[in-house]
């Protein structure tokens, strides 16, 4: 039985027409004897109609179908009587009189309801375990169409900008000082072991030594990490490098891919240029280099103020090197103590003591700490938070970047228990992008006692700091730049180091990497820097958390068509799994299983 039309495709001009449909189940309704079933595709829906006086045979054989069946069907397109118009289906105004039914697979009942509001109550270990079933929701598969679409729409743009797609290899070397890899052990070379790759970065810039000037990829990576909702062990990313650029190209480039994704996507045309904060401005105003830009309760330094404070805690973190900073939660002094305990300890996972604050109600200043404030200093704090009556006033003292952290975690906790209230509105579609750049190229590792990259050691120094790098590494700006939405960042990437000895130099004088490691592990991409590598730079950003924004979800599990759980499982397939003994022996490795306490 060939199938004429899809499930949504159907009018009133069909009139008349024998057709031939095929799909699921979706629903069966019994009237009267009477059998209706609307039988859905990838596309829609159309209902069926199995009437008894047509074929009382053909209408008993309807009623034994359960849902989610596979049929197939034919017959004549008629018009609904009446009053029973769908106006809500492109299909509604017909309906197909059926004269022959073929059941191709019959289905058991689901264990969910397949519905979108039905699917979303169910627990997602179960969705994950019948995820072909998930897979049929619309939601779903309004999910994968979204995700097809925007991928769609950034190989046409990379195109059009005369870039070349390239894929590199998945198996790659070993490079430790990264996240944590998944190890491939070589069967034909015993005892030795390739890494999954983690991100194509070295690839790429090989790739601009060989002059192919403009590259991209939708790249599978992979990194051993311990799962959230944002974050998966293997994940696609779109994958961007260029010679000849500077900033300004990437920013240009990217902000172009993004405008024709939104509007392929959601018919959304977002407004370019975006924003460009430095990392210090981001940190000092919001308290986290990714800030979600949909709300103000912007963070204000006090350290000057505090430093001759009777509040000995203040003054004595201000004259020792350390930051005052204070956050008008504005509207939220009715918190509860329980939201305040919650507040208080978020703070505290960041290495706070404690959480300072003021309520304001009734025109009184209510807290312990307000009788060691001075007139001035109420003054001051008064005129720079804007304090009004119903607000409440945070305040962290630490290290800068601690104090900023914290309140910056309080900033977000304190905005949803106003969107709670009803006090401030958030909305997914209100889209606030930025480019937050001037990163520190490197950051102190007081465990290991060094300097770290604070993206990665390929990262070029801003031209005006490169001087520093011998006397004070971590003033040094990287030409490193991040793409943040609403929060949450989408991407980064930075302009290389191109130059042999500035790659060495930074390898072995700055991050103190032996010349034997580093002969081991870049040796290839130094000895290639010294055939004429160009300037060149690039970015790479995660496709499963644009899509998930697209989609409207928190999770990037909902856009990812076989996802694995937070514990790194696939329910679905019950993997990971041993392997026989024969399979081990092939390899060349032994496992040792630790022994649960």
């Amino acid at each position: 039985m060939k199938r004429t039309h899809h499930c949504a495709q159907l009018t009133k001009a069909d009139l008349g027409a024998d057709v031939a449909l095929a799909g699921w189940v979706d629903s069966i309704r019994d009237h009267g004897g009477i059998i209706f079933i609307d039988l859905r595709d990838r596309k829609g829906i159309t209902q069926v109609k199995f009437d008894p006086q047509d074929d009382a045979n053909l209408g008993a054989r309807a009623a034994q179908l359960k849902p989610e069946s596979v049929i197939a069907i034919t017959g004549k397109v008629v018009e609904r009587p009446a009053g029973t118009v769908n106006a809500s289906l492109p299909t509604g105004e017909v309906e197909v009189n059926a004269t022959a039914l073929e059941v191709l697979n019959a289905s058991d009942t689901p264990p969910f309801p397949l519905d979108d509001a039905g699917g979303d109550k169910v627990n997602e270990d179960l969705r994950l375990t019948y995820r072909y079933l998930d897979l049929r929701r619309p939601k779903m598969r309004k999910n994968l169409r979204v995700r097809h679409t925007a991928t769609k729409a950034i190989r046409d743009y990379f195109d059009s900008q005369e870039f070349i797609e390239v894929e590199t290899p998945a198996l790659f070397k070993s490079t430790p000082e990264g996240a944590r890899e998944y190890l491939v052990p070589s069967r034909i070379h015993p005892g030795e072991f390739y890494a999954l790759s983690q991100s194509p970065q070295q690839f790429k810039q090989i790739l601009m030594v060989a002059g192919v000037e403009k590259y991209f990829q939708i790249a599978r990576c992979f990194r051993d990490e311990d799962l959230r909702a944002d974050r998966q062990m293997e994940f696609t990313q779109v994958d961007v490098e260029a010679s000849f650029v500077t900033r300004e190209d990437i920013y240009a480039l990217f902000e172009g891919m993004l405008k024709k994704v939104w509007k392929d996507v959601l018919n959304v045309d977002i407004a370019t240029p975006f924003l460009r904060l430095p990392f210090h401005d981001a940190m000092n105003r919001f308290g986290v280099d990714k800030p979600d830009m949909r709300f103000a309760l912007e963070l204000q330094d006090f350290t000057e103020l505090f430093k001759t404070s009777a509040f000995k805690v203040f003054a004595s973190t201000a004259t020792g090197g350390g930051a005052i900073k204070a956050l008008n939660a504005k509207g939220l002094a009715d918190v509860t103590q329980g939201e305040l305990k919650a507040l208080e300890d978020a703070a505290k996972s960041l290495g706070a003591k404690g959480l300072a604050f003021i309520k304001v109600e009734g025109g009184e200043w209510k807290s312990p700490i307000v009788k060691f404030f001075s007139d001035a200093e109420k003054a001051e704090l008064t005129a720079k938070l804007n304090i009004e009556d119903g607000d409440i006033i945070f305040f962290a003292a630490a290290e800068w970047e601690r104090a900023c952290t914290i309140l910056g975690r309080v900033r977000l906790d304190a905005a949803q228990l106003l969107v709670k209230r009803g006090k401030l509105t958030l909305r997914p579609d209100d889209w606030k992008f930025l480019w937050v750049v001037d990163f520190p190229l490197m950051s102190y590792d007081e465990e290991r006692g060094g300097y770290a990259a604070t993206h990665h050691p390929f990262t070029a120094p801003v031209t005006e700091d490169t001087a520093l790098l011998d006397s004070d590494p971590k003033a040094v700006r990287g030409q490193h730049y991040d793409v943040v939405l609403n929060g949450m960042e989408l991407g980064g990437g930075s302009i290389r180091i191109h130059q042999p000895a500035l790659q060495k130099k930074v390898f072995e004088d700055v991050l103190k990497i032996p010349a034997d490691v580093v002969e081991s592990r870049f040796g290839y991409m130094l000895k290639a820097f010294t055939y004429g590598a160009p300037p060149h730079g690039g970015i790479a950003f995660g496709l499963d958390r644009m899509v998930a924004l697209l989609c409207g979800t928190t999770s990037i599990r909902d856009v990812i068509a076989f996802p694995k759980t937070q514990k790194g499982q696939d329910l679905m397939a019950q993997s990971p799994t041993p392997v026989t003994a024969k399979q081990l022996k092939e390899l060349h490795i032994q496992t040792v299983v630790p022994v649960e306490e």
